[in-house]
């Protein structure tokens, strides 16, 4: 321990690439992908948007907005996404700014964490008419969550070199994707099968919520338990509080990235693609659940639902792996590249062609390849981009469209169905994201980005190892 002027401790400088350290952090990816899965990607969308239309009509109006028009039932499972992320994003840049003043990131990672778990529990309750609640419940779960992977994605710098960060980010992602979808696959036995023990698939798939609180919750303890603090690149200025040096460092972000001209530009292409992931991701159950069952008078196979998105989990696995081996071949930009025209493919053809259980195997498939590889790449990339000891704050700005925390997108989505009536219309929508930040990505200049930020390319750190 050292001490500082004012007499606090602070933790003494810690070493990268510790084993342990980096195993601990990769949990936490097994830990949260339980509710990205089984809540945000298979079931939560149906179940809340089935309860609303029970309530108040197939399309009806929920909330009216007068001239701007309104909530409808297929619309607002993607608005309580929308109003989530909303709010991050002017949270999350401001709290990874005052993380970077303190020795409190991984304190405040736990407590978003756990604010996060408690209400992913208590979607246990919703039923009947509680759709709103549901959808506070949605709201506070997710804006916990991405809160919580700000801190994650910001230890990422900390505890790795630069020519390690591709291998661990891509295996943390497989991490979650094994462990979500392990989870995933024990609640699908459980809604399969639960008419065998008198269990109804509505309470089926209310257990399956509860599991994946408890499941993030107890796993997230291993994380915290071999995590280390560091202490913060800078001390608090004269005069200034936590909650104003925050905004005020918010300010400072913006202006650097201002200099930093090429992580600029890569940021605003991974703020376009990635708004379209995300988007699929959450609304693929929804527009599998309306265009495979429900538009042809048929009741959801929540089943089917559970096991599509097993499959994703387990095939994603590999993709990781897959795309960290084609960025050692082709270049991490390159190979991002690569996955965006995939992308892109994949909402036209399910716009085109899906009109079958079978084609929706064949759609998640490729899904499956894609995501982790286009993810993984993307955190890896840029946190090699970011000036040493201001990982959070970067990272507070990159989470606003990470992992189910866009907003544009999903209220794209969800004015486009409201409008239209048709989910494949608002599928189709989303590819534009795909192809402005395809082309800002193009023009962007990766090595030139981690020379700007102070940092090393992989091969130099390699070398200075």
């Amino acid at each position: 321990m050292t001490t500082r002027p004012d007499g606090n401790q602070e933790p003494q400088k810690l070493s990268k690439n510790n084993p342990r350290e980096i195993f601990g952090w990769k949990i936490y990816d097994w830990a949260n992908s339980a509710f990205y899965t089984t809540v945000v990607g298979a079931l939560y969308g149906p179940y809340l948007t089935q309860l609303t239309q029970q309530a108040v009509g197939e399309n009806g109006v929920v909330l009216s907005l007068g001239q701007l028009g309104s909530i409808t039932a297929k619309s607002f499972f993607p608005t309580c996404v929308s109003v989530g992320v909303f709010l991050q994003v002017f949270m999350l840049p401001v709290l990874g700014a005052i993380a970077d003043y303190t020795n409190l990131k991984k304190r405040m990672m736990a407590l978003f964490c756990y604010l996060a778990v408690v209400a992913n529990c208590l979607m246990f309750f919703v039923a009947g008419r509680m759709y709103l609640l549901g959808g506070l419940l949605f709201i506070i779960a997710n804006l916990g969550f991405g809160a919580s992977i700000v801190f994650y994605n910001g230890f990422l710098g900390e505890i790795t070199t630069e020519d390690q960060r591709d291998k661990v980010s891509s295996r943390g992602y497989a991490y979650g994707y094994l462990g979500g979808g392990l989870l995933l696959g024990l609640n699908f036995l459980l809604v399969k099968s639960g008419a065998r023990f008198g269990i109804s698939t509505s309470m089926a798939v209310r257990l399956s919520f509860l599991s994946a609180g408890l499941w993030w919750g107890g796993f997230a303890i291993i994380t915290f338990a071999t995590l280390r603090a560091r202490g913060p690149e800078k001390s608090l200025p004269p005069g200034k509080s936590y909650l104003t040096i925050g905004f005020s460092e918010l300010g400072r972000t913006f202006r650097e990235l201002t200099r930093l001209r090429q992580t600029l530009r890569y940021l605003l292409a991974y703020l376009f693609y990635n708004d379209g992931i995300q988007t699929v991701i959450t609304m693929a159950s929804v527009f599998m659940a309306q265009e495979l069952f429900v538009s042809k008078g048929l009741e959801t196979d929540q089943s089917f639902l559970l096991l599509i998105f097993l499959m994703v989990q387990f095939v994603a696995i590999f993709g990781a792996l897959i795309f960290e081996r084609v960025a050692q071949l082709i270049g991490t930009k390159n190979a991002i590249l690569l996955s965006l025209v995939i992308w892109a493919l994949v909402v036209i053809y399910g716009y085109v062609s899906l009109h079958t259980t079978r084609e929706a195997w064949f759609m998640g498939a490729v899904i499956a390849i894609i995501l982790g590889g286009s993810q993984a790449l993307s955190r890896s990339l840029f946190s090699r981009m970011i000036p040493q000891g201001r990982e959070a704050s970067f990272f507070g700005i990159y989470e606003v469209s990470e992992r189910g925390t866009s907003w544009i997108g999903p209220l794209v989505f969800g004015a486009v169905v409201a409008a239209t009536n048709s989910y494949r219309q608002a599928m189709l929508s989303l590819i534009v994201f795909f192809i402005i930040g395809l082309l800002i990505l193009y023009f962007t200049d990766p090595a030139k980005a981690i020379h700007e930020s102070g940092n090393l390319l992989p091969e130099e750190a390699a070398g200075v190892s």
